[in-house]
């Protein structure tokens, strides 16, 4: 396993490059199987563990699942040991009667003050850990003041419950205002933005402001120098639910387009020309980027999480990875004739 430094200019501490995702942990992963993955992940040096406190909601739990599945195997182990732990908060159901949708009204319980202090503390207790290492706003709310959010993470990291603060789906413009705000107010800023990214990409759409994007990475490769703080990149869903390797995962609407079913023909080319799966030829072009990011892989199998961790280790010549960047090129060329 390879490891590197999260940062929000102040709290610092080194995670591994492939972060756990436990999204369904506790419902369509049963319970022993969490276990077993997570006894793995551990056992092979895996040190970065995701979740948030509304994701088995989606399929029939009661939101907090995943995380009182880890705090089970935190107390079955005697403590985190290494392991650093995420979770996220803000986007449980604000009214549990609705149901939860992207679009509106999305029923989200947004980053209001009382909201991020409670859901927070929720989050410890079913955890069963008395800090949380990196917290996200797991949707951004733009009915809060920004000031407000900035504000109710600062006063949890002051409180030492929280090491990092981080922010999900949210559009450029508005983290940085939400970092400038921190400074303004004397708090850490967010040290990490989890965004969707894979070697796909969607279609351009006004309001689509929850990938990352190429200003993104310029934005974070910028961060940490020149007196700026640190940021990092954790991205979620960098195989599509096994969209890349299974026929019958459709990719979401939005990727549906000419360019990346070439950029999926390549993806499965290269990896059958050096002995690989196109699942870990993916995760190797995140790792080894120009901006280096932290997939967050989703498991459900002890099988799946082996196929990540070699990819943890799998390194691209550059000729490769030139061959994999430029595999929409023609398509793009005509398109655009």
């Amino acid at each position: 396993m390879r490891y590197r430094t999260i940062s929000n200019g102040t709290t610092s501490f080194e995670v591994s490059t492939l972060c756990l995702g436990t999204m369904f942990f506790g419902t369509r992963t049963d319970a022993a199987t969490s276990l077993e993955i997570l006894d793995r992940f551990a056992g092979a040096g895996g040190t970065f563990v995701d979740t948030a406190n509304n994701y088995n909601a989606w399929v029939g739990g009661h939101g907090r699942d995943s995380e009182d599945v880890l705090g089970a195997w935190i107390r079955r182990r005697g403590g985190l040991g290494d392991v650093r732990l995420a979770t996220k908060l803000g986007a449980a159901k604000k009214d549990p009667a609705l149901p939860l949708q992207n679009v509106e009204p999305t029923n989200f319980q947004g980053l209001s003050a009382e909201v991020v202090a409670r859901e927070a503390r929720l989050s410890l207790r079913h955890l069963g850990v008395d800090r949380i290492d990196v917290l996200y706003g797991h949707v951004d709310d733009r009915e809060t003041p920004i000031a407000e959010t900035v504000a109710a993470f600062g006063q949890l990291q002051r409180e030492g419950l929280v090491g990092i603060s981080g922010i999900s789906n949210v559009a450029l413009w508005r983290l940085i205002e939400a970092r400038d705000e921190a400074l303004r107010q004397g708090v850490d800023p967010y040290g990490v933005v989890q965004q969707g990214y894979s070697y796909v990409y969607p279609s351009p759409g006004f309001g689509r402001t929850n990938d990352v994007s190429i200003e993104l990475l310029d934005y974070v490769a910028a961060a940490g120098t020149g007196g700026r703080p640190p940021l990092a990149i954790t991205a979620y869903s960098p195989l599509h639910q096994g969209a890349f390797a299974r026929d019958d995962k459709p990719m979401w609407a939005p990727m549906r387009h000419a360019s990346n079913r070439e950029r999926v023909r390549t993806l499965h080319d290269v990896a059958a020309e050096i002995g690989a799966t196109p699942n870990q030829v993916a995760l190797s072009w995140l790792l080894g980027g120009d901006v280096p990011v932290i997939p967050v892989v989703g498991i459900s199998s002890v099988a799946q999480l082996e196929e990540a961790l070699t990819a943890s280790e799998l390194d691209l010549d550059a000729d490769v990875r030139a061959r994999l960047d430029a595999a929409d090129l023609d398509v793009r060329a005509s398109v655009a004739a």
